[in-house]
């Protein structure tokens, strides 16, 4: 399906994002613009990585430039919540408040991302995924949910949540195929030179 006006992507990052969980999603989506206007398409993205703050510190230092603050309030399509390190941003109400508030079409998570969607109360009793490292933990502090195991993505409805850190590139590319359709998630694919696992349970 075609969307006819821009999906607005909102890539939520924080200090001690995981590096490739945030910037991954990011190239696939900006590679699908690049994709879609060499098709004679319009770009079928407006991508943002927003957070608290304005500047944060990945995991291994690499220094991130939001593209706007949560106070910003940018229009959200898509969200996608980043993973890493979230002990400290699952405790930062700016953002656990603002994701539980922004109304998406789709909401999805990179990794641990998904332990910021539950504690702002979006992941419930849905069927969801994480890293492998971090299942165990997900499914103990929130009985509620099922987590698959062995799952590059799972879909819920409308929340999609990826196990770690290239199962988001792998999920992103799903992604443009349901907002764009499947040629343009293979173009994308093709462009980044990326051999896309396109089967959540392989």
């Amino acid at each position: 399906m075609t969307s006819p006006s821009p999906t607005h992507v909102a890539i939520v990052v924080f200090d001690e994002v995981e590096v490739l969980d945030c910037c991954g999603p990011f190239e696939v989506f900006s590679v699908a613009n690049r994709a879609a206007v060499r098709r004679g398409e319009v770009e079928p993205f407006v991508v943002r990585m927003v957070a608290a703050e304005r500047e944060v510190v990945a995991r291994g230092g690499l220094v991130l430039r939001a593209h706007a603050t949560l106070d910003e309030d940018p229009p959200v399509d898509l969200l996608v919540v980043s993973g890493g390190v979230t002990d400290a941003v699952e405790k930062d109400v700016r953002v656990t408040d603002w994701v539980a508030r922004v109304r998406p079409r789709l909401t999805t998570s990179v990794c641990t991302g998904a332990f910021v969607l539950a504690e702002a109360g979006v992941l419930t009793d849905q069927t969801v995924t994480t890293h492998w490292e971090d299942q165990a933990a997900l499914a103990e502090r929130w009985p509620s949910l099922t987590v698959l195991a062995d799952r590059r993505w799972v879909r819920d409805g409308d929340v999609l949540t990826s196990g770690g850190i290239s199962a988001g590139i792998d999920m992103a590319l799903h992604l443009v195929e349901v907002v764009a359709g499947r040629e343009l998630a293979e173009a994308t694919a093709r462009l980044m030179e990326y051999r896309w696992n396109d089967d959540p349970a392989a």
